[in-house]
């Protein structure tokens, strides 16, 4: 469910609850927490650093957020609740966005955690080089700091996804000011070595092996974290990962961390326990972007044709063994206020594939191939490659022959959204509570940004598309914002610079010895381990 925090209640009202939430009890949980030990953490692929306020690669969010904090964060409702920020205050006309800071919080290097970072964070950071950054911040103009523990986020209109965009430390981490600074971020050392604010510190990092993060003596929440330390094992093979949880050498792996294909075996485990929350926030689901720069792959026939001949639905049951459900719009349909099935479908059918590539002038050879095209597939584990295989599969039917190339993480990253190198890909995205802050990226023409991940690498781009999307950015009447953003869905699957395919439903899988886990609304990806512990 979308958040309805910031969008359902009056301003004064969150206002109020913000600073209940603040200087409120803690939830009581269920045993009492133990002390000390050592958190073994399945991660794969290896990332090429952790700083997510730069690329949001889940990966990365995994290890980063334990170090680095948002001002708030989702509990498991998608309601925010304090972190950095006690409290905040929405200004009537929507156009400012007051929070105070909590006192006494320190850098991992000792520095005071102020306002200047905050403003630092948003203005050069968030609003300059996050994948989404460019459409969730695109209305803040300034962020004042009256004091060290006052910040104001100005804004030019109201935006409605504020709230949510700062309500993770996967998405939003506050970056420091003093290490920073006058440097390039994407080259600072400390990319890799983040210095935050979060309850474990960073350690060590052998590459190819591990990643090392040690408990932070000086952590803001008195008492916490529990744990000693978190290790983060770099295994890519899924049939090592799904060894490791069972003998117990591993005790958490998120995002479907095994081959789909054990989970019967996993399930009746006692000593394993699955979990399925913590990826509301994200809304994941899967996708093929098609670079319109180039033909044939310029011509909406052939992306149509390409819609009608892939069966989401099989793809959906044999690749991903039913944990997921095929797509029919970009907006999948957890983000219930939003989503649409009142949109151009493309149910499979092989014959409306084939005549409409005819129609475009690419009829089948003696060979029955029409045409060759390159398929890029995420490289972050087997699932991910027989998707790939599936999609050749699929399209060869109708005479597309598609070269499947496989790659690094980086490699994958490079080609396809720095060198624009690619034809087709499948990956998955993040659609989160709000489609500004997840979906506008993939379509608006001003988010393409060469270098910048996940950002509409397709080089689409479509003035009746940019102006539902612009529209729906500062709209704050919500049946006229939900209105935008149908008719963004309906250009989005007439003209398909990406075609759905299925939305995703991840799965954590962890020992039964370890609570706490997943307490909000990103879980393991956004959430800081300061409540987690281990049984004895």
């Amino acid at each position: 469910m979308p958040p309805k925090s910031a969008l359902a209640l009056s301003r004064r009202a969150l206002m109020i609850a913000a600073i209940a939430l603040a200087t409120g009890p803690s939830p009581v949980l269920a045993q009492t927490p133990v002390n000390g030990g050592t958190l073994t953490f399945a991660l794969s692929p290896e990332p090429p650093f952790v700083l997510t306020s730069i690329n949001t690669t889940l990966q990365m969010g995994m290890v980063g957020s334990k170090m680095m904090e948002s001002l708030l964060k989702l509990d498991t409702e998608l309601k925010p609740q304090p972190l950095l920020a006690q409290s905040w205050e929405i200004s009537p006309d929507g156009k400012s966005y007051s929070f105070k800071l909590r006192p006494g919080v320190k850098w991992h290097d000792g520095k005071d955690f102020t306002s200047a970072d905050v403003k630092f964070t948003v203005m050069e950071v968030l609003k300059k080089l996050h994948p989404r950054g460019r459409s969730a911040f695109a209305k803040v103009i300034d962020v004042e700091t009256p004091d060290p523990l006052t910040a104001i986020i100005k804004l030019s209109d109201p935006a409605p996804p504020m709230l949510t965009a700062l309500a993770s430390s996967y998405e939003s981490p506050m970056t420091p000011k003093h290490v920073f600074e006058g440097t390039d971020i994407a080259a600072n050392p400390a990319v890799s070595k983040p210095i935050g604010t979060g309850p474990f510190m960073f350690k060590e990092w052998q590459k190819g092996s591990f990643i090392l993060l040690e408990k932070n003596p000086n952590y803001w929440d008195a008492g916490k974290p529990h744990l000693d330390r978190i290790v983060f094992r770099i295994i890519n093979d899924a049939s090592a990962r799904a060894a490791g949880l069972e003998s117990g050498e591993l005790q958490i792996g998120g995002l479907s961390p095994i081959p789909l294909t054990d989970m019967v075996r996993i399930e009746k485990n006692p000593a394993l326990a699955i979990e399925t929350r913590g990826y509301a926030y994200m809304s994941p689901f899967m996708l093929m972007e098609v670079n319109t720069r180039k033909p044939p792959l310029n011509d909406v026939r052939v992306r149509q044709a390409m819609a009608f001949a892939i069966d989401r639905d099989r793809m959906t049951k044999l690749v991903w063994m039913n944990y997921g459900k095929p797509a029919v719009s970009p907006i999948p349909s957890p983000v219930v206020t939003f989503h649409s099935t009142d949109v151009p479908k493309y149910d499979y059918d092989v014959e409306k594939a084939k005549k409409l590539l005819d129609e475009a002038g690419y009829k089948a050879g003696p060979d029955g191939k029409r045409f060759k095209i390159t398929h890029d597939f995420i490289p972050l584990g087997s699932d991910y490659q027989r998707t790939g295989e599936f999609i050749k599969q699929q399209l060869g039917r109708v005479g597309i022959d598609v070269e499947i190339r496989s790659q690094d993480l980086p490699s994958f990253f490079r080609r396809v959204y720095t060198d624009y190198d690619f034809d087709t890909t499948s990956l998955y995205y993040g659609a989160f509570a709000d489609p500004t802050q997840g979906v506008q990226r993939l379509f608006w023409s001003k988010s393409i940004q060469k270098g910048v991940v996940y950002t509409n690498p397709g080089d689409y781009r479509s003035e009746a598309m940019d102006k539902a999307l612009e529209g729906a950015q500062s709209e704050n009447d919500p049946v006229k914002r939900k209105a935008l953003y149908l008719e963004m869905q309906r250009i989005a699957m007439t003209d398909l610079p990406i075609i759905p395919l299925m939305e995703t439903r991840f799965i954590t899988i962890a020992s039964a010895k370890l609570k706490n886990h997943t307490l909000t609304a990103d879980g393991i990806i956004g959430g800081n381990f300061a409540d987690a512990w281990l049984e004895k």
